[in-house]
């Protein structure tokens, strides 16, 4: 993060993207048609730009990339301005909250290669266990479509709520069947539910925020996601047509060396975990 530009956007539909529009500027408009000049990439802070900043430094100029790290700390803006073009690519998301973004948005943005996944964890402040919530006890969750259903999924598998048959990647809590403790949901914008676990009971916290937050998901979580033929890896995305670029096939191939695969397993110690 220490060459990264740090740009702070706002999640409101006509804020963020506003916000963050003008954030970039107008110098980053060529970076996604002239190849020639650096591959501008948005990621989020923790771990993407960790990540892209270990290939900058380690890895591009003997590949022969010039690549520049923006760093946003939402999930709508990296996508709005990889669709017009304030940036060359970005790394933040996955492919069901791609798929629900293009679809909503009207975007084009497609995955090129899968980098690594950040297991989704249930966290609190006030208990040891999942099972030592208490009836009534509040739990925040992310109130952007895929990713509250992906916790309320994660809270069904493992017994505490039961989701009714056939919901997909677009539940919300009026999709429970089952609530044997009485849990009230709270819904809030992904980043702030790490912030959220001394005013709640407990919080499902994305990956990139509890890393943040110095949460340890391998160690801290009450219950989080396995690994195994999990959806939600993190992917490099660029707009579609431009897949082809040829900074963008060399960032491809370092995002996937060996060497990207050992910083990842040496600096997150398992709490996130290199998908390929």
């Amino acid at each position: 993060m220490r060459n990264a530009i740090k740009l702070t956007t706002v999640v409101l539909a006509a804020g963020a993207l506003t916000f963050g529009l003008s954030a970039c500027g107008s110098s980053g408009s060529d970076s996604a048609s002239d190849t020639s000049g650096p591959l501008v990439v948005a990621a989020s802070p923790t771990p993407h730009a960790e990540i892209l900043n270990y290939v900058k430094e380690n890895l591009a100029k003997k590949a022969g990339l010039d690549l520049e790290v923006k760093e946003f700390t939402d999930y709508v803006t990296p996508n709005t301005a990889t669709e017009d073009g304030s940036v060359g690519a970005n790394y933040f998301q996955n492919q069901p909250y791609l798929d629900d973004f293009n679809k909503k948005r009207g975007t084009h943005i497609v995955p090129v290669v899968t980098v690594h996944l950040e297991p989704l964890g249930l966290y609190s402040h006030k208990v040891k266990s999942a099972d030592a919530l208490k009836s009534g006890a509040t739990v925040a969750v992310p109130n952007d479509s895929v990713n509250e259903a992906r916790a309320l999924k994660l809270l069904d598998a493992n017994g505490i709520i039961t989701l009714k048959d056939g919901v997909g990647n677009e539940a919300t809590p009026s999709d429970i069947a089952k609530n044997p403790k009485n849990l009230t949901f709270k819904e809030l914008e992904a980043a702030q539910t790490p912030r959220s676990l001394d005013d709640v009971d407990a919080a499902v916290v994305n990956g990139n925020y509890a890393i943040e937050a110095d949460l340890k998901p391998a160690t801290d979580a009450l219950v989080l996601e396995s690994a195994k033929n999990n959806p939600y890896g993190n992917f490099l995305a660029v707009k579609d047509g431009n897949e082809d670029d040829p900074r963008v096939k060399k960032l491809a191939k370092l995002l996937t060396s060996a060497e990207v695969k050992k910083f990842i397993e040496d600096k997150y110690a398992g709490s996130v975990l290199a998908s390929f």
